[in-house]
């Protein structure tokens, strides 16, 4: 099923196809078998066919087959290359840029992105976010938090908000604000532990 055309940035025909592109953009570098990019970005694998095949056509992808596995990869040659990879960053590119400054957090359980760019992503209509908030769940120290908001800030060119929730507080139906995200669209990047943590 064709998803519609994505409210962050309206000139990519869907959201599968915006989610393919901005992964294998910002990830020049590596191959991706096909199933891999299904389950990791949740497309269909039907749709995720259609997507692979207009944009290898197009010259923005591209593939080969090793044995019986199909691997993909950003076509960096292409001339649209470097416009489109820094387009795909700032629209479609926080949950992979933020999850990759905070990936050697010690201390990190959870880790979210909230707030008007997820709402944008999941269709909520508005204008454009003009930052990215993200909920860190853990104990981490707050100088490696924010050295991990700014390196992810470097890379979107957009203001990074961290705030930081214990496992405790992200359990407590009390606390206001992990309340909010709850009942709002968030793009869970590191899902934290379900049991709540005993006291």
């Amino acid at each position: 099923m064709r998803s519609q055309a994505p409210s962050l940035l309206p000139i990519f025909r869907s959201r599968h196809q915006a989610d393919l592109l901005a992964w294998l953009y910002l990830h020049p570098d590596t191959e991706f078998q096909a199933i891999d990019l299904a389950n990791r970005l949740d497309i269909p694998p039907s749709t995720l066919h259609r997507e692979l095949q207009r944009l290898i056509e197009a010259g923005l992808l591209q593939d080969r087959t090793v044995g019986r596995s199909r691997l993909l990869r950003a076509a960096v040659d292409h001339p649209a290359a470097e416009p489109l990879t820094r387009l795909l960053t700032v629209s479609f590119g926080p949950p992979s840029v933020v999850g990759e400054a905070f990936a050697d957090v010690p201390g990190v359980e959870g880790l979210f992105v909230f707030g008007s760019w997820a709402a944008r992503y999941f269709g909520r209509p508005g204008a454009a976010p003009n930052d990215v908030d993200v909920l860190v769940v853990g104990s981490p120290a707050r100088a490696d938090v924010y050295a991990a908001a700014d390196a992810a800030q470097d890379r979107l060119a957009l203001p990074v908000n961290p705030t930081i929730r214990t496992p405790q507080q992200w359990h407590d139906a009390s606390d206001t604000l992990v309340r909010q995200i709850k009942a709002s669209p968030y793009v869970t990047i590191i899902t934290p532990d379900a049991t709540p943590p005993t006291a």
